[in-house]
């Protein structure tokens, strides 16, 4: 991480920053919070407000006692990694910027006081005596992920995975020695064996099943709304895909792609617009939670997709684990297995944490969706998301069947519109407040950007080359008009191919 970097990026799930000023006391509550969720960073030397370069090289004598806050402030006491990264401070003169690495862990830490934290997004969050022991029972499945495996050794190891892992973090020694020396992967017992733990075989084992046979993902899909036994048992199609959890994730979204059925429809400015039945950031972002986020340790069964008609259910060993309840889990995150989290991360499944499930949820609002449902029967989380063209359908089944039957029904003049017609804000209401937001921030929208707006919410999947095809002007143009009014008024959701636009009113 450079200087550049610290300055700029935000405070969130896995970073914070602090003054030097800061009291060994006060540090120890982000240390813990961090700790008793999926690890982090802290940048000492960095106002958190300002976000001023102080540097640490003036205060030796405070910097050695923030050294020790993770050993005197911290019960258990956690396991910090330091690192210096060298700066200019505000004064002009050569320092240094500390950075102290937090593992998540297997434990439940608090400070001097007794008091628990847990990172919740860009604040650590003291636990009630509730959420601490529920904590304590979740650290408990946290640690599986560093169970030894019975009778796994290092021959059971794709070392052409770890390489491949190792190449992309950029470790400089050999992949075998990642393994000795990185997160509990490869460890020696009292016998002096070395043993694989479970995370190492499931990320990088040649055979993960041979040892876990039921980490695994199976496909299952069915004729009509309901799931049917017996006799009248209607599954037309029962997939398994085993290998590692990148393995894993990579065919089963590649195979449910090939179930996801696409529609089109007239949308509202006289346009063909097409929609699938499930957005695949969604897609991919509901195979994703269930590998990484399962409890590996329940081993009676494996994580379960079931498609039906009008839906589609996941179902995960393990329920929501931290503090992470329906209600919030939009906005909060734990990783029940954060080793697993930082190797996907690093792969670029799992972007930010805490992020994936928002923007699937903005992803099924804006195609008209109710965002998906959760809860736990036994033992077993199930996700419910419900198809996007069944809402579509809803409202085109209302259509009369051709435009010269609606327009015989149309009023002379619009002073004869219902009263509830008249009120809709439509595209115009919309436009009309993001001319006066930029109005008010002297930015003047000209007619370009104005005409781009609209097209852009009429259908958010327009591409740049449609709208410079609409307006007559050039893609280059599109493409400069769009950058201008990102950030402000407009966000991208998901990748270039198969994201949309939103609007920020």
């Amino acid at each position: 991480m450079t200087i550049q970097e610290i300055q700029t990026r935000k405070e969130d799930q896995t970073f914070d920053c602090k003054s030097i000023q800061i009291e060994p006391k006060a540090l120890a509550i982000p240390i813990v919070a961090f700790a008793n969720a999926d690890g982090g960073v802290i940048a000492i030397g960095i106002s958190d407000k300002s976000r001023n370069c102080e540097g640490v090289n003036q205060h030796i004598d405070k910097l050695n006692e923030l050294l020790r806050v993770p050993f005197d402030f911290c019960n258990p006491s956690i396991p910090v990694t330091c690192t210096y990264v060298p700066c200019t401070d505000k004064d002009g003169n050569e320092n240094r910027i500390l950075l102290m690495h937090i593992p998540a862990s297997s434990s439940l830490h608090t400070n001097q006081a007794d008091e628990a934290f847990m990172r919740v997004g860009d604040k650590s969050r003291k636990l009630t005596f509730d959420e601490r022991v529920q904590l304590m029972y979740d650290k408990g499945e946290r640690s599986f992920e560093d169970t030894a495996v019975y009778g796994a050794s290092i021959e059971d190891i794709d070392m052409d995975a770890v390489t491949r892992y190792v190449n992309m973090l950029g470790y400089s020694k050999s992949p075998l020695a990642y393994l000795r020396e990185n997160n509990h992967f490869v460890t020696t017992n009292k016998s002096g064996e070395e043993v694989v733990s479970v995370a190492c075989m499931l990320l990088f084992g040649k055979n993960p099943q041979s040892f876990l046979p039921r980490a695994r993902t199976r496909f299952i899909r069915y004729q009509g709304m309901d799931e049917k036994v017996g006799t009248e048992m209607n599954v037309i199609k029962d997939v398994i895909f085993e290998g590692t959890i990148l393995h894993q994730i990579e065919k089963t979204v590649e195979y449910l792609e090939t179930q996801v059925a696409e529609h089109t429809f007239l949308g509202q400015a006289g346009k063909f617009v097409t929609r699938r039945d499930y957005p695949k950031f969604v897609i991919q972002e509901m195979v994703v939670n269930a590998c990484c986020h399962r409890a590996y340790n329940i081993r009676g069964t494996e994580i379960q997709i079931k498609m039906f008609d009008n839906r589609i259910v996941f179902e995960s060993p393990g329920r929501l684990p931290g503090m992470v309840r329906p209600s919030n889990i939009r906005y909060t995150h734990f990783s029940r297995n954060p080793k697993i989290a930082a190797f996907l991360k690093t792969y670029h499944y799992v972007k930010e944490y805490g992020e994936g499930v928002d923007r699937m949820c903005r992803e099924l609002e804006v195609n008209g969706t109710i965002a998906p449902a959760f809860h736990t029967d036994d033992f077993i989380l199930k996700v419910t998301v419900s198809k996007v063209t069944e809402n579509i359908n809803r409202v085109t089944e209302k259509l009369p069947e051709n435009i010269e039957k609606l327009t015989e029904k149309l009023p002379e003049n619009i002073g004869k519109l219902p009263e509830n017609i008249k009120k809709l804000p439509e595209n115009i209401g919309i436009i009309d407040r993001i001319i006066k937001k930029a109005n008010s921030n002297g930015d003047k929208l000209k007619e370009n950007k104005v005409a781009i707006l609209r097209l852009i919410i009429d259908d958010p999947y327009i591409s740049k080359t449609d709208i410079a095809n609409i307006l007559g002007i050039s893609y280059t143009a599109v493409g400069s008009n769009i950058k201008a009014m990102r950030g402000k008024y407009l966000r991208r959701v998901g990748p270039d191919k198969g994201g949309f636009w939103e609007i920020i009113e």
